[in-house]
């Protein structure tokens, strides 16, 4: 999807390493779920079995490795990131109205309403226990960055939601609203392993600017995709964004324009749309140049995630595997 083309190397350093970093994280998270009661695990595990990339997990983990230490230090940090990343995505769910997910039944779909909010809480909680289990001051560093991290990324969503009612958003609102939504947690997973790892100030930095780049360059694609995307591909129906009035960028980008196009859509944008109304918007898009902008846009943050990387002393393994895992995060097709 981005401008950069990824090479079959680096296509197989970031398969790889979101392989090595799914096994090492699994019997931890296993572990984890293993102190939710048991009423709470049905649910918990019926979510995890539909897998995920475990993208997340796998930063934590390498930054550990990038900043000298072991990636085992970073399984902490790793777990906990996960378990955030699945309560949003199990109260994401309920507030979308999806019924599924990675081709499974949600958790609100199969077990209830109430069942998915107390199960995504559970989540939440478990996931500072788990950094807490030893509260070294570098784990209580990492348990105020995780903290941090999430009341961005609820605060993000809040915005999300705000925002579908409203007729228009700058494009400085929708990205800061993508960057607690998207970014914060992205830069907490980089930034927890190498916290974990008792990494310098500037080290730690470095990292989060990187994953704060990443997240803004990967929310970039996921908006295209949310408008050009295949269902095939996406799960979603064609333009699911736009059917949900979804303020992203490429539609704020739209909307700062003044032109016959940017009239045409907003106007189309007031009302509910049909299949073919959400095709007529796609097209105005794509017309008055906002996909391109929202393209050039995911590149240029890819670029700077990778500057950031190069400003510090990083072990030069694991940073190969953290610009393999950027490129293959944004490089994703129609």
């Amino acid at each position: 999807m981005t401008a950069s083309a990824l090479s079959p190397i680096a296509n197989d350093i970031a398969s790889a390493t979101l392989t090595r970093a799914a096994l090492l994280v699994a019997p931890a998270l296993d572990e984890a779920v293993k102190r939710l009661s048991p009423s709470l695990q049905v649910p918990v595990q019926h979510h995890l079995a539909g897998g995920g990339k475990r993208v997340r997990a796998a930063l934590s983990l390498v930054s550990a490795a990038a900043a000298g230490s072991t990636e085992e230090i970073g399984v902490p940090g790793a777990v906990a990131i996960e378990l955030v990343h699945n309560f949003s995505l199990i109260h994401d769910d309920i507030i979308d109205g999806d019924t599924e997910r990675r081709h499974r039944s949600t958790v609100w779909a199969e077990f209830g309403v109430g069942s998915a909010i107390i199960v995504g809480d559970a989540l939440a909680t478990l996931a500072l226990q788990v950094v807490l289990d030893e509260p070294t001051s570098e784990r209580v560093r990492a348990a105020c960055c995780l903290v941090e991290a999430t009341q961005l990324m609820i605060a993000g969503q809040a915005d999300d939601m705000a925002f579908e009612s409203r007729a228009s958003v700058t494009v400085e609102e929708c990205l800061a609203m993508e960057s607690g939504k998207t970014s914060a947690l992205l830069s907490c997973a980089v930034s927890l392993g190498a916290i974990l790892a008792g990494a310098p100030d500037a080290t730690v930095a470095a990292l989060s600017e990187f994953g704060s780049h990443l997240g803004t360059a990967f929310q970039a694609v996921d908006d295209l995709l949310g408008v050009w995307g295949e269902p095939a591909r996406t799960g979603k129906p064609v333009g699911s964004d736009l059917s949900q009035h979804k303020k992203t960028l490429p539609v704020s980008l739209a909307l700062a324009r003044t032109d016959e196009r940017t009239t045409e859509l907003r106007r189309l944008l007031e009302n509910d749309l049909s299949p073919a109304d959400v095709e007529r918007a796609r097209v105005l898009l794509e017309e008055c140049g906002a996909k391109k902008e929202t393209v050039a846009l995911a590149d240029a943050h890819l670029t700077m995630a990778l500057a950031a990387l190069d400003r510090v002393p990083l072990v030069p393994g694991p940073k190969s595997e953290l610009v393999a895992i950027a490129k293959f995060v944004t490089e994703r097709d129609n």
